[in-house]
């Protein structure tokens, strides 16, 4: 019986984002629901992220309108900070800078009930897709746009950036298909010269995200990096 691969992480960044940081007070409830999908463990990554109830102001304040989501940074054990996103819904009601997340997972984060938190939009995120949505996307490129829903984010679009396989290899936009190969570079993906003029000859795969049926577990692609793309501006 084949080993199962693990599912394609999907790194999403938003352009939009601005510095604006925000000081909020952040309170535990036991009625927002927080699912298995929701958590991330050692072994273990977020197919969905987990939901904050926020005040209008707040919305407003972070400019969430397009996208509708977050990041909390705390102050963990030791002053660790700990940045946990999450998909934000408006509640009346709320204080202007109070924020209500489930209890179990507050605690998970900072060990407490209620917490003081840094709150701003979330510039990347993460999220895991399983294979039949990694077939979705099998056979677009680096530079493709493709419909959010198809990764459960309807209404957005996205543009592939690149990616990396379980061993680190980068995807290259210069190479065609989906397999690796060895080529010269001077600069990267796949090298970054100490030197100026430096070439190494290095392995990349190619830019074409694989059908995850047809790759070892070892090797398959394991992370996609895309941006959310906005069609009115450059995506850098």
């Amino acid at each position: 019986m084949p080993e199962e691969r693990p599912p394609l992480r999907i790194v999403i960044s938003d352009p939009r984002a601005s510095d604006k940081v925000v000081k909020v007070k952040v309170k535990g409830v036991e009625d927002i629901e927080y699912t298995d999908e929701m958590r991330k463990g050692k072994d273990q990554e977020r197919r969905k992220l987990p939901i904050a109830r926020i005040s209008k102001r707040l919305y407003e304040e972070l400019n969430l309108g397009e996208v509708g989501v977050m990041t909390l940074r705390f102050r963990g054990e030791g002053g660790k900070k700990v940045n946990v996103p999450f998909k934000v819904e408006v509640k009346d009601g709320l204080g202007d800078y109070e924020v209500e997340v489930n209890m179990e997972l507050l605690g998970e984060a900072v060990g407490e009930l209620e917490a003081e938190a840094e709150a701003f939009r979330a510039k990347a995120w993460q999220i895991a897709v399983p294979e039949d949505v990694h077939i979705k996307l099998a056979g677009l490129e680096i530079g493709d746009v493709f419909d959010g829903s198809i990764i459960g984010w309807p209404g957005l679009k996205f543009k592939i950036r690149g990616g990396t396989d379980a061993t680190g290899i980068p995807m290259h936009p210069g190479v065609p298909g989906s397999g690796r190969v060895k080529i010269l570079l001077s600069g990267p993906p796949g090298f970054h010269p100490r030197e100026k003029g430096e070439r190494r000859r290095k392995s990349v795969r190619g830019r074409m995200v694989p059908d995850p049926r047809g790759e070892r577990r070892k090797t398959a692609l394991a992370q996609l990096n895309v941006v959310i793309y906005y069609g009115d501006e450059e995506q850098r």
